[in-house]
């Protein structure tokens, strides 16, 4: 794949690439953003019933690229899975199907001469957050790092006790069934798992300033976490 020239580096705007993962027989949408001598890779997979132009997570996104982190946002379902899975809602709790997508796009991006050097991690939010923790279990070390919010990290099931990557799970003080999901998850990842409660926070994470704590945690974990590769 070919990429443009970036243009100089603003803070508040760095440049999308559109992309193309092929994970199986489909073809996913994906932005790409790379700033400056980024060390690290986060690629987000989506909730239930969004896609890659979920206001939160590119308002995360943003945070992330602010702060030196690329990130990669993409649809974990085609414009034609969207529109049946609108109706009956199957496709967003298939978490092996949204697993082997994420890893697809995992192993897309370790061949990308772009983004082949990257340390990668994981930003998964609602269903997402599961497939990301399958996906991690399966890919090992090679994901670094893991950041869920509001996951629902009882979908993951046995993967659970597979994940070797440092995961931190981020869910609201009045989310109270997803709250205790991740307290007994976090039990159960055997590499170093993390559950921060942001108070006041209920699952979409809509009050004020409470998105903002988990852009600055994710951040925070994902600087300390996603070193540049040995």
């Amino acid at each position: 794949m070919s990429y443009e020239p970036r243009p100089p580096f603003r803070p508040d705007r760095v440049p999308l690439y559109p992309v193309h993962i092929t994970a199986g027989p489909v073809v996913l949408a994906g932005d790409l953003a790379l700033p400056p001598r980024t060390t690290g890779l986060v690629l987000f997979a989506h909730g239930s019933g969004s896609s890659r132009h979920s206001l939160r997570n590119q308002w995360v996104a943003r945070r992330l690229q602010q702060a030196g982190c690329g990130t990669l946002l993409f649809d974990l379902l085609t414009p034609g899975e969207e529109t049946t899975d609108a109706h009956n809602g199957h496709l967003r709790f298939d978490i092996g199907m949204l697993a082997d997508r994420l890893q697809a796009a995992t192993l897309w991006a370790g061949e990308e001469i772009q983004t082949r050097d990257l340390a990668m991690g994981f930003f998964g939010a609602s269903t997402g957050g599961a497939a990301a923790l399958v996906a991690a279990a399966r890919l090992g070390p090679v994901v670094r790092a893991i950041v869920s919010r509001g996951g629902r990290p009882d979908l993951a099931g046995d993967a659970l006790r597979e994940v070797v990557s440092p995961t931190l799970l981020i869910v609201g003080e009045r989310d109270e069934v997803v709250r205790d999901l991740n307290a007994r998850a976090s039990r159960l990842i055997p590499a170093e798992a993390k559950l921060v409660v942001v108070p006041g926070a209920t699952h979409l994470f809509e009050e004020p300033g409470t998105l903002e704590q988990v852009a600055e945690l994710a951040t925070a974990w994902f600087r300390q976490h996603l070193t540049p590769p040995r």
